[in-house]
């Protein structure tokens, strides 16, 4: 990454000026894909000058692997405050799955290239901090599923209901508009009641069975 200034206030512009530079380009990488979009495109959607544009990346994939930072990073963040409660393990997953739709959905663009691309660049020693944060994330939530089956909640096949809900919300990035009348909190709720709510009717016919 180009070093950024060291007074405070020209910090600060540079920040939020290399912010809108990593979300304009998710969003050309998601439309066009990564491979397909060449840097003079990206200079055209920042409307940056070349020497602009190198002014805060320093190539397209340490561009990459940036975007993908932004949104790992965050997720380690959320699921550590969330288990960090003395909640039980039912409301410890509504509140992640509700924060976590948030991040998706604000990171949208982010979410699509990372679908598209990750599986090719995952074995890439850059990603390595990426990696990281994802296998932190991922191990959390299968304990938090853990401990809702001992809790007596939650899927009759944890790991497979962790898959679900992984699978759900990443896809969310693909389909959601914003103003299309389904808000993120009520979308999160959904995925929870069918996760949940699956694992309950299972266990209410075995009873019923018995």
């Amino acid at each position: 990454m180009p070093e950024p200034p060291t007074r405070p206030r020209l910090r600060e512009r540079y920040n939020k000026r290399r912010a809108a530079v990593l979300r304009t380009a998710a969003q050309v990488y998601a439309d066009r894909g990564y491979h397909a979009t060449s840097i003079n495109e990206l200079v055209e959607a920042t409307g940056l000058q070349p020497g602009g544009l190198y002014h805060y990346i320093d190539s397209k994939e340490k561009l990459l692997v940036s975007l993908f930072e932004q949104l790992a990073e965050p997720l380690v963040t959320i699921i550590d405050e969330v288990l960090d409660t003395p909640d039980r393990p039912e409301r410890q997953l509504r509140v992640l799955v509700r924060r976590w739709m948030e991040h998706v959905i604000s990171y949208r663009h982010h979410v699509i290239v990372f679908q598209q691309e990750w599986r090719s660049v995952r074995a890439d020693e850059r990603f390595d901090h990426v990696r990281a944060q994802l296998d932190k994330f991922d191990t959390c939530l299968r304990g938090l599923f853990e401990r809702m089956s001992a809790d007596g909640v939650g899927p009759a096949d944890s790991e497979l209901g962790r898959r679900a809900l992984v699978a759900m919300v990443t896809a969310t990035a693909e389909w959601y508009e914003p103003g299309s009348g389904r808000e993120p909190d009520d979308i999160a709720k959904a995925y929870c009641d069918l996760v949940i709510g699956s694992g309950r009717r299972r266990r209410a016919a075995t009873t019923t069975a018995v």
